[in-house]
This record gives C-alpha cells, structure tokens and sequence, in this order.
C-alpha cells in the first residue's frame, strides 16, 4: 500500500558541518533537506510520499516554530491545529522516546478540542493579543514547552542521529 517514497539527500560536508554546529543545526539539516525534497511545504500531494519519521520531524519543526515564537494559541490560530492533534504526532513522539512532550501535545490537544474553533477565528492583531488573556489554561503548557525545549530537540537530534535512513539518504 505504501507509495513510491521522495528520495531526501543531505551531502555528507553538510551534515558534519551542522552537526558541529550543535543539534538545532543538525536537526534543522534534515527539516531543510525534506522541505526542499517536496517543494517548500508539507500538503495533501505531498504527504505520502514522506516516511511516518520525516512527518513526524516536520510536524516538530511547526510545533517548534509555532510554540517558542507565541505559544499553543498561535500554533491553533495559524491555522496548524489539525496537523498537530488530528494527527497521530502524539503517539509518534512518544514512540521517540519523548513521553513528556507525547503529554504535552494530548493536553494542548484536549485544550483545543474545548477553544480550537474560537481562536482559529479571523482576528485583528489586538484581538489575537487578548487571546493569550482569554486562554490562560495554555500559558503553563507554554512555559513547559519552553523549558523543556532544549532538552527535546537534544532528544530528536538523538533519534534522528540512531534512524537517519528514515529520514535522508547521506550523499558524498
């Protein structure tokens, strides 16, 4: 049932240089090298040609993104609610070995169920400000993601570095 997959490359000179940048830039290689694999951005054509793990670290690189810039409220009202939680993310991570973000995400994601509708509502930038006031059950998910941020991305560098044949093929 599996369709043909993309082939995702990073030239090996690539890959030492970010590793020895540190594991934001190792792990932003393989983002960089499966976004430019399906054209820039994740969507319904492209989708199954990634494996379950490049998904996954797509659906991280959001989250990421997403929740240090404005938190969960930004994350629902950009719109990437559904990506994140009508997704099995959750279950992935964990599999990761990442409980605490798996966690995470099913709280964020009871919290969604309950104020996603509301606050992916078309809204001026001061009505989007008064959001972080109106949803104040985010704040300490937030600030959990915030903490824990560096240790996870440590923890997605790890697995990446112990299953990089799911996520790129290392080019000379």
């Amino acid at each position: 049932m599996e369709q043909h997959m993309i082939e995702v490359t990073i030239n090996d000179n690539t890959l030492r240089t970010a590793a020895g940048e540190g594991m934001d830039a190792f792990v932003n290689a393989f983002i960089d090298a499966i976004r430019q694999s399906i054209g820039g951005e994740l969507n319904q054509e492209n989708i199954g040609l990634l494996h379950a793990d490049q998904i996954t670290l797509l659906a991280w690189d959001t989250l990421h993104q997403e929740v240090m810039d404005g938190g969960f409220v930004q994350l629902i009202h950009n719109g990437y609610g559904p990506f994140i939680f009508k997704n099995p993310f959750a279950k992935a991570v964990k599999l990761w070995g990442m409980r605490d973000l798996s966690k995470l995400i099913y709280s964020a994601h009871t919290l969604y169920e309950k104020y996603g509708e509301q606050i992916q509502q078309d809204c001026s930038d001061q009505e989007f400000m008064a959001m972080f006031e109106q949803y104040p059950e985010f704040d300490d998910l937030d600030d959990q993601f915030v903490e824990q941020e560096e240790e996870w991305t440590s923890m997605v560098a790890h697995y990446i570095d112990e299953h990089i044949e799911n996520f790129a093929t290392i080019t000379k």
